[in-house]
């Protein structure tokens, strides 16, 4: 009889890995048909579809999101997220695929302030959406077992460190806005699809991180940091932002003449375009710094109560 059962199990896992190992299959074919659709017939794909196909956006985004749904059938249902928190990480990866693998990409390259509002869905909506959504212990839960061990690695746990230390997590915030946005900078990242690539890679990744560390509903420990230092970091971001925002909205000098070389979308003025976009990094971007300190409230606000009203050993 127990040989049966031992028998049964392994069975049972042979086939869930197989059907695992068969949905990558998929995916890569899917992978392969959009290549080559977006190479071969670039000028008949819809809005929808990339503008210039990338295997790693594709395979991070199909990844996660693959993970993630395999951790929910994995985790037993009392360790689940919250819906809401569900639905937020999922509509952050597919806000932040949408930045990056539609044809608003073309329409980012083209205009100032589409660039600025496809920044500000990676750093900021798409990000702070993805950490809203609290999905770590899920997609650590449905990633392949192998793969656990190069991500609690010595040197991917010190990367991560580094860039969530306290002083680190807000200057590198605010530094790779200032960064990008020298003009410069800006025109050569236009002209070379391998830094537009990185650009839009670090913009990304690290929102990521930081809205993580600021939006981490757990006290300290196990959290990182405590609610204290997280709203300190969340006001120092804000001013930079503004700054910023308000040299480009309210600037009667043309910084970024490379769009002249990429020709704009839309028949406005270079001052326009640039004024909008000003504008865009100088209030939707503060305006998320303030969601982000009222999140951190709430959170210790309700771990205050909880601890209030936790039964006392």
């Amino acid at each position: 009889m127990v040989r049966a059962m031992i028998a049964l199990a392994l069975s049972d896992t042979r086939r869930s890995d197989l059907r695992e190992w068969l949905a990558y299959g998929v995916m890569l074919l899917v992978g392969g048909l959009m290549d080559f659709a977006v190479t071969q017939y670039p000028a008949d794909m819809p809005f929808w579809m990339p503008w210039d196909f990338s295997w790693p956006v594709f395979l991070v985004t199909s990844l996660a999101l693959g993970w993630y749904a395999l951790g929910l059938g994995r985790l037993p249902r009392s360790d689940w997220p919250p819906l809401w928190r569900n639905l937020s990480f999922v509509l952050g990866v597919v806000l932040t695929y949408a930045a990056l693998q539609t044809h608003y990409d073309y329409l980012s390259q083209h205009m100032f302030f589409f660039h600025r509002l496809q920044h500000l869905v990676l750093h900021h909506v798409g990000a702070f959406l993805i950490a809203l959504g609290t999905s770590g212990r899920v997609i650590w839960a449905g990633m392949p077992r192998f793969l656990q061990p190069v991500f609690s690695s010595r040197p991917v746990r010190g990367t991560v460190d580094f860039i969530q230390h306290p002083v680190i997590a807000p200057v590198l915030f605010v530094g790779l806005i200032y960064l990008w946005l020298i003009p410069a900078m800006q025109t050569r990242v236009m002209l070379d699809v391998n830094l537009y690539n990185l650009m839009n890679w670090s913009m990304a990744v690290d929102g990521i991180f930081f809205w993580t560390l600021i939006l981490d509903p757990r006290p300290k420990p196990p959290a990182r940091l405590g609610y204290g230092l997280r709203a300190l970091m969340v006001i120092a971001v804000e001013p930079p932002q503004m700054a910023i925002g308000a040299i480009l909205s309210l600037s009667g000098t043309d910084f970024y003449e490379v769009y002249h070389i990429c020709g704009r979308v839309l028949p406005i003025s270079a001052l326009s375009d640039q004024h909008f976009g000003g504008l865009i990094l100088w209030i939707p971007s503060s305006m998320m710094s303030l969601l982000g300190m009222l999140i951190v409230l709430t959170n210790m606000f309700m771990n205050e109560e909880r601890g209030r009203y936790a039964p006392k050993a």
